[in-house]
């Protein structure tokens, strides 16, 4: 009898060692797989880069295009920092080299693109048959059916004239892309991917604008690339000026 007892004795004691390291397996499973799946925004996003800013646009499908047209952000290139120059020659200025001017020191009437971010090439600006176009980052279309159809204008006219939206570019390129977002056009010069992709996350943040799905990964798989790339930003106001309006 006593050996039956030592023999059950010790078997319970067995297995009661055993849920430990049972247990210990997997929570050691469960950490692995965590780590598997976490995604590269949770492994090697930085504080502060736009690859960590990604996770906090918020995600929605996209939104009818019904009812947009430009005029709803308001007159093109609107002075809205009241600085007495058209938002277009002020882009001009900030990114052309050997800028020179009509009459005074606001309308630019020729410089050159060296190089232009999207192709890489040097693209000369002439007033009046230029190659050089200014881009809206996020386009106005875009932002239009994620969230834009619901602001006021005046955030509306603000969004279309923030220098952190725009950029001088190569006409053919900028208007290949269209309305197109991260998941359908990305620049044809790789090496400028990631800061276009970084100052569009940066605009969305700024502005509340939502992405898809398949942006979002679009996204995180070019800035995976650069996870140490800064989130661009700008002081520009998210609010025109009351003396500006739109449709």
């Amino acid at each position: 009898m006593n050996r039956h007892l030592n023999r059950r004795t010790t078997s319970a004691l067995l297995a009661l060692l055993a849920v430990p390291a049972l247990l210990t397996g997997c929570e050691t499973g469960t950490k692995d797989k965590d780590k598997g799946e976490g995604g590269a925004a949770g492994a090697d996003a930085k504080a502060g880069s736009a690859l960590a800013a990604v996770d906090t646009l918020t995600v929605k499908g996209r939104a009818p295009k019904t009812g947009y047209e430009r005029g709803r952000f308001g007159t093109a290139w609107a002075d809205t920092d009241s600085n007495r120059c058209p938002t277009r020659d002020d882009i001009l200025k900030r990114d052309l080299k050997d800028v020179r001017y009509q009459g005074g020191d606001c309308r630019v009437a020729s410089g050159t693109l060296a190089p232009d971010p999207y192709t890489g090439k040097d693209v000369t600006f002439r007033r009046g048959r230029s190659q050089v176009d200014i881009d809206h980052l996020v386009a106005l279309s875009d932002a239009w059916q994620k969230g834009a159809f619901q602001w006021e204008p005046g955030k509306r006219i603000a969004f279309a004239n923030d220098p952190l939206n725009l950029l001088a570019v190569d006409a053919g390129p900028n208007r290949g892309k269209g309305d197109g977002d991260t998941a359908t056009w990305l620049p044809p010069n790789k090496a400028y991917r990631c800061t276009y992709v970084a100052g569009q996350v940066a605009v969305k943040k700024k502005y509340g604008v939502w992405v898809t799905g398949a942006e979002r990964d679009a996204m995180k798989k070019v800035l995976t690339t650069c996870p140490a790339e800064k989130l661009p930003s700008g002081p520009a106001p998210t609010v025109a000026p009351p003396r500006f309006h739109a449709r």
